[in-house]
């Protein structure tokens, strides 16, 4: 083989090298490229990750907490009945006072609860404050069942489940609470059929 068509032979293999390097980088570049767009959507995503569970108990009480307090005082001011207006006023106290151990202990996480009331929570505060009378008694007891109900559950959950030490802490001791309202306003709803019945036996008795 003569020199110049080893020449030939070398610059040919040369230049197919070169090609292959470049090929090789610009992929090595998509793939470093497509990575770290990964990374990237990887860490947006954890920056964007679901609150635990006991921080969500913790914003869900806290809403509930301010709704109670509200609807005591309207319950405490315009109650028909002298139990519906005392009920009313302990629900404010009591829950007053929930909500500011709630805080604090939020307040030790950074945790930033709410500090107004969802629309859902809201429409109920101006069904009730359309009512009056024993219109509005029969209203805000039953909402009372069902939502301590519903506490009662949640908070029973939370003082079990619980995995925040401070959370479930808080949940335990303010069970106790919830469970009172609920066994109280279970009286009071009694107490209403009865009246109710009672008067319906008085009338039947004097046909």
């Amino acid at each position: 083989m003569s020199k110049s068509t080893m020449s030939g032979a070398a610059l040919m293999l040369v230049a197919a090298c070169m090609a292959l390097a470049v090929a090789a980088a610009e992929a090595g570049t998509k793939t470093q490229n497509t990575n770290s767009g990964s990374m990237a959507n990887g860490n947006a995503n954890h920056g964007a990750a679901k609150m635990t569970s006991d921080e969500k108990f913790a914003m869900e009480a806290a809403v509930g907490g301010m709704e109670e307090v509200q609807l005591g005082q309207m319950a405490a001011q315009k109650g028909a009945s002298d139990e519906v207006r005392q009920f009313g006023q302990k629900m404010v106290d009591d829950h007053t006072k929930a909500n500011q151990d709630l805080m604090q202990v939020a307040s030790g996480k950074g945790w930033m609860l709410p500090m107004a009331l969802d629309a859902k929570h809201q429409a109920d505060v101006q069904k009730l404050s359309a009512l009056t009378g024993d219109a509005f008694d029969r209203a805000y007891v039953m909402m009372m069942i069902q939502d301590h109900k519903k506490d009662v559950g949640e908070f029973q959950k939370e003082s079990m489940h619980g995995m925040d030490a401070d959370v479930k802490s808080f949940a335990t001791r303010t069970l106790p609470t919830l469970q009172e309202h609920l066994q109280m306003i279970q009286r009071i709803n009694g107490k209403m059929m009865l009246r109710k019945s009672g008067n319906l036996k008085s009338t039947n008795s004097n046909m």
